[in-house]
């Protein structure tokens, strides 16, 4: 005798069939997502190489100006006799202000020296102007021999002191005042002053050295952080 055929088991045939090609259907999603990310991987990893070398030949460029505007401060002194007066460091990106810059035991600038300042304020004028974050730190540092009794004449000694700290940070702040005088008022803001006293002598030198009483003018330019994405 003649089976029928079973309804059930071709519907169950059918359903199996279905069943097969969603799972393909979701392996093959699976794979084009997991296609499509390390695609976006590879993509964000080479916009991000490509920024990385942008900003090093941005880096690259600022350092090479920074480096001519040292150059031009440096060939400005030579021209006027005061190289003495003010060393300036192109590769560290300072300038030095000696101890026979300043009056002894004062705050007060020698006239020589104030020649000097007022010259190079147009150079740190431009600075100020060229590098939008840039900031200039006048910083004033002592030798670590105490102050023998405190000063009190202010028109003699341009402040008044009993430590090294109030000395040093007085002599920073009558630096400032001849740096700043090509700049806006605003702008002058970026240019600060810091008395560090005896505490950060030069490297390798003795700290009760006359060599540490110096002002040095550090130039700082701000780095752009990385862009999040």
């Amino acid at each position: 005798m003649k089976e029928k055929p079973n309804e059930w088991v071709s519907i169950s045939d059918l359903m199996s069939g279905v069943m097969a090609v969603v799972m393909l259907m979701l392996v093959v999603s699976v794979l084009q997502n997991k296609a499509a990310e390390a695609a976006m991987a590879v993509e964000k990893q080479q916009m991000e190489a490509a920024r990385q070398e942008e900003r090093s030949k941005g880096d690259a460029a600022q350092r090479a100006s920074l480096s001519k505007l040292l150059a031009a401060m440096q060939s400005d002194l030579q021209r006027t006799g005061e190289t003495d007066l003010v060393d300036i460091d192109i590769q560290n990106r300072r300038l030095t202000l000696p101890d026979n810059a300043f009056a002894r035991g004062s705050a007060c600038i020698t006239p020589a020296a104030q020649g000097a300042l007022t010259l190079l304020s147009a150079r740190v004028a431009t600075f100020i102007q060229d590098y939008g974050q840039g900031q200039v730190l006048v910083e004033g540092h002592t030798d670590n021999l105490p102050v023998s009794r405190p000063v009190t004449d202010y028109e003699r000694f341009c402040t008044v002191y009993d430590d090294n700290y109030t000395l040093s940070a007085a002599r920073a702040r009558e630096a400032r005042k001849l740096l700043i005088q090509a700049i806006e008022p605003q702008q002058a803001r970026r240019v600060v002053v810091a008395g560090y006293g005896d505490s950060r002598p030069k490297p390798g030198v003795d700290p009760a050295s006359a060599l540490n009483r110096r002002v040095e003018v550090q130039l700082v330019v701000a780095t752009q952080p990385p862009t999040a994405n």
